[in-house]
């Protein structure tokens, strides 16, 4: 995945949501709606959440170092996850406590009662944008995959993100305008209160999705089953390997691939010549797969009658 595409996405997000949620601080003040309130602290969550990206994108970047020999790739999962943290406590459950307290005392939007309804078409024009510029990057490398299986199965994880984010934002509006425009009509302020519960429970569920993908990340996923079988039929080309017994593959990063992998090479080679066939092979699969970065290979004999074992291999993913 484009490390620009992602980073373009998350620019473009930060900037609509920092004017956003200064605007509907603005509308809050003004009107008093817990829609709004709870919209502004979603802004201010998603405009911090967009930050943590921006900075494990750049902290991933290190070189190496002896303490971290794999180097530092998976601080984009780490900050990943902690946006999910961040989304879950101070976007969702904010909103819930807020609904809450508006339920528990509704009171109708008296004054600027335009206001909110503005800022709210406003805020919907900005995330439509910024959902344009994520769902534009992310069809230049989703490839045929749905947009779920895209979610589920990138090992880059900011484009998902923003694309929940983005997503989850515009129906939050929609949520907020709704609560808002029908307590304006019916002067029942219980609506404003229905509305903000709406976003809450939907930030709450966007911040699950979100830590479930992510963990899996975390944990070490394999690489896909395209970039499996482009190592395997490497390997498998080089003229002094008999044949793939096993392979493992682990992602340390979006860009990054480990591989290892033992192969069966004849008992009459020698050391030369095996060693060479091994080199041969590392190269070829860095050709086949650039992102296969750290790459072991162990030769062992082949015993005649007993060919190679299938390559054993996990390719599961979310």
């Amino acid at each position: 995945m484009s490390v620009e595409g992602s980073t373009k996405a998350v620019v473009t997000a930060l900037c609509a949501n920092l004017g956003i949620a200064a605007t509907k601080f603005v509308a809050y003040a003004l009107t008093g709606s817990s829609s709004m309130l709870a919209e502004s602290i979603h802004s201010v969550a998603d405009s911090g959440n967009q930050a943590l990206l921006l900075i494990g994108g750049k902290r991933a970047r290190r070189g190496a170092t002896e303490e971290h020999p794999f180097g530092y790739g998976r601080e984009r999962y780490v900050y990943s996850f902690m946006v999910a943290i961040v989304l879950f406590s101070i976007g969702g459950l904010f909103a819930l406590y807020e609904a809450w307290h508006k339920l528990s005392h509704p009171e109708p939007i008296t004054s600027w009662q335009w206001v909110p309804v503005a800022v709210l078409l406003v805020a919907i024009a900005l995330e439509s944008a910024a959902m344009r510029t994520a769902i534009k990057e992310s069809n230049a490398v989703r490839g045929n995959a749905s947009w779920v299986q895209f979610i589920r199965r990138s090992k880059s994880p900011e484009l998902p993100v923003i694309l929940l984010e983005d997503a989850g934002a515009l129906v939050g509006l929609v949520f907020a305008l709704l609560g808002v425009g029908l307590t304006l009509i019916t002067g029942n302020g219980v609506w404003d209160g229905l509305g903000t519960a709406a976003i809450g429970v939907l930030l709450v569920v966007i911040a699950i999705v979100l830590a479930i993908e992510v963990k899996s990340l975390l944990i070490g996923e394999s690489a896909t089953s395209e970039n499996v079988q482009a190592i395997r039929r490497a390997i498998e080309s080089v003229e002094d390997v008999d044949g793939l017994i096993h392979m493992r593959t682990m992602h340390v990063g979006p860009e990054e691939l480990l591989v290892a992998a033992k192969v069966a090479v004849d008992a009459h080679n020698d050391a030369g010549r095996v060693t060479r066939a091994i080199n041969e092979a590392e190269d070829r699969i860095r050709a086949a797969v650039p992102i296969a970065t750290l790459v072991y290979i162990e030769p062992d004999l082949f015993r005649a009658g007993h060919a190679p074992s299938e390559a054993s291999e996990s390719t599961t993913s979310g």
